[in-house]
């Protein structure tokens, strides 16, 4: 007969492992994302990433976002490791609406920021509309779409 022992503290461990990462397996890098009047800016927390360790590609509508922060080199002894290495990864899938030819991005004080434009087709426009067979001559009216 075999029995399963249950470890508290082994359970929560490997909770945090999930949620936090490791030092093996970092976990997700933390993301704002808003919207300011026709773009949408996207901010990644990457502090002590080179910028030659970030890689943006972008496939139909999915952003994939890879850096790297890689280990120290070199004749150094750790006295506290709590900042996680190694690869990271995230995937965005935008919509439609947006010009994803126009991505703009940006490195500076451990923040990748993306600014994504509203594609023009997806914008609010006025349409001209006119009445024709009508009495009444020179009536327009507007429709916004």
């Amino acid at each position: 007969m075999l029995l399963r022992t249950t470890d508290p503290f082994r359970d929560l461990d490997r909770l945090t492992q999930q949620l936090m990462g490791t030092t093996n397996r970092p976990a997700v890098m933390p993301m704002d994302a808003w919207r300011e009047g026709d773009r949408f800016i996207i901010e990644f927390d990457l502090p002590g990433v080179s910028t030659d360790s970030i890689d943006l590609d972008v496939e139909r509508n999915v952003l994939t976002v890879r850096a790297e922060r890689v280990a120290r080199n070199g004749d150094w002894e750790p006295l506290a490791s709590e900042r996680p290495r190694g690869a990271f990864s995230r995937q965005l899938v935008l919509g439609d609406n947006l010009d994803l030819d126009r991505i703009e991005a940006a490195y500076s004080d451990g923040v990748l920021r993306l600014v994504v434009p509203v594609a023009e087709k997806a914008k609010p426009r006025k349409i001209q509309i006119s009445q024709s067979g009508s009495s009444r001559s020179g009536d327009h009216a507007e429709l916004t779409a």
